[in-house]
This record gives structure tokens, sequence and C-alpha cells, in this order.
């Protein structure tokens, strides 16, 4: 069985920064897309970057420039790095991933807070 895990949320002054990880374990098949979403309060969950085994990447408007994905193909585990945070950014993170059979996996999810 699949399982993600994440960590790196916490409280964080705005302009701060914040770095997640994502470590997944029990794949059988090859992971191909990683991802980090997000949602606040009262919205719907959205996307906030992803990247392609082959490294190619993908970002909402409202983070490009702040945040950045990496990942690591041997460990299995992708990154978050969050620049300049604004109190917008405050939202329960997940991270989620896609095999090569399409079949996709969510982590348990972790709160991040923008506030001063």
């Amino acid at each position: 069985q699949v399982q993600l895990v994440e960590s790196g949320g916490g409280l964080v002054q705005p302009g701060g920064s914040l770095r997640l990880s994502c470590a997944v374990s029990g794949a059988i098949v090859r992971i191909n897309a990683m991802g980090w979403y997000r949602q606040a309060p009262g919205k719907q969950r959205g996307l906030v970057a992803l990247i392609t085994i082959g490294g190619g990447t993908d970002y909402a408007d409202s983070v490009k420039g702040r945040f950045t994905i990496s990942r690591d193909n041997a460990k299995n585990t992708v990154y978050l790095q969050m620049n300049s945070l604004k109190p917008e950014d405050t939202a329960v993170y997940y991270c989620k991933t896609e095999d090569e059979l399409g079949h996709t996996d969510w982590g348990q999810g972790t709160q991040v807070t923008v506030s001063s």
C-alpha cells in the first residue's frame, strides 16, 4: 500500500519561508508526477505545483517566483520550498502522486499558517 508522509508545515510570519517534504513508500510501480495542492477553509483544493519524473514543472500563478518544487527520484520524495509567504498562502497542503498506471494517492495534509 502506498503511503505519503508530509512534513514541514507550521506557523510562519509573512515574508518567511517553509520547506515541505513528502516521502512516498510502498510504491511498486514508477511514480510519474508528484505535486502539491492546498485547500483553505471554505475553498476548493487546488494545484500549487507539479513536477514530472523528467523534471518538468508547473505552478499556480499565485505562487510563481516564490515557490519551488523539486524531487529526489531515488528517495521518492518531493519538496516544496516556499519563500516570501503571504497570509493568503495559509491552507492545508497535500501531497499527491500519480503512477505510470494512472493511479493517484494523497497524503494526509500538513497545515501552513502565515500570520503575524
